[in-house]
């Protein structure tokens, strides 16, 4: 499936996965063809379905974004020998909070820890109401991009204080 060409999100830390359901979660693995700020690729397989992913550069909270669905056998292919390593594994929550779907990851493995909360939009300035069990926002913080998260995962953070200046 086809998506805008046009993505306009923002991003939050989430302080309290209390709410959050393990069972219920959508298995996420991706990887990264193209790293560049300027334009990402990124393969994903997502429960049953693969999709392939060109991303341009982020412009305050909207970028271009190109979604295809592709076949999930070369999704695995894609992933297992042409993708950056280590590849990203999270849990994906959808949580609708005021007539607005959030998706909620829950990182796994090098990035297990770290749990952000997306919305996405239809124009940069739209209002929603932010829930409860967020905290601070993070969309323009590089370290908190998924293609940033293979090259410095979360948890090694503490053992490297300078990821962010890395990043700028």
């Amino acid at each position: 499936m086809k998506k805008p060409n046009k993505e306009i999100e923002r991003k939050f830390l989430v302080k309290n996965k209390d709410f959050l359901k393990p069972e219920q979660g959508l298995f996420i693995q991706q990887g990264f063809l193209s790293t560049d700020k300027e334009r990402v690729v990124r393969v994903r397989i997502a429960g049953t379905k693969a999709y392939l992913t060109v991303k341009g550069i982020m412009h305050h909270v909207s970028r271009s974004e190109f979604e295809y669905e592709i076949p999930v056998d070369d999704a695995r292919i894609l992933l297992d020998q042409i993708c950056e390593k280590p590849l990203i594994t999270k849990l994906r929550h959808e949580i609708w909070v005021g007539g607005f779907l959030w998706e909620v990851d829950e990182f796994l493995g090098e990035n297990e820890g770290l749990i952000i909360a997306e919305i996405e939009l239809q124009s940069e300035h739209q209002s929603f109401e932010i829930p409860e069990w967020l905290s601070e926002e993070v969309t323009n913080d590089p370290k908190y991009y998924n293609s940033n998260l293979i090259k410095y995962p979360f948890k090694r953070w503490s053992l490297n204080p300078g990821v962010k200046k890395k990043l700028k």
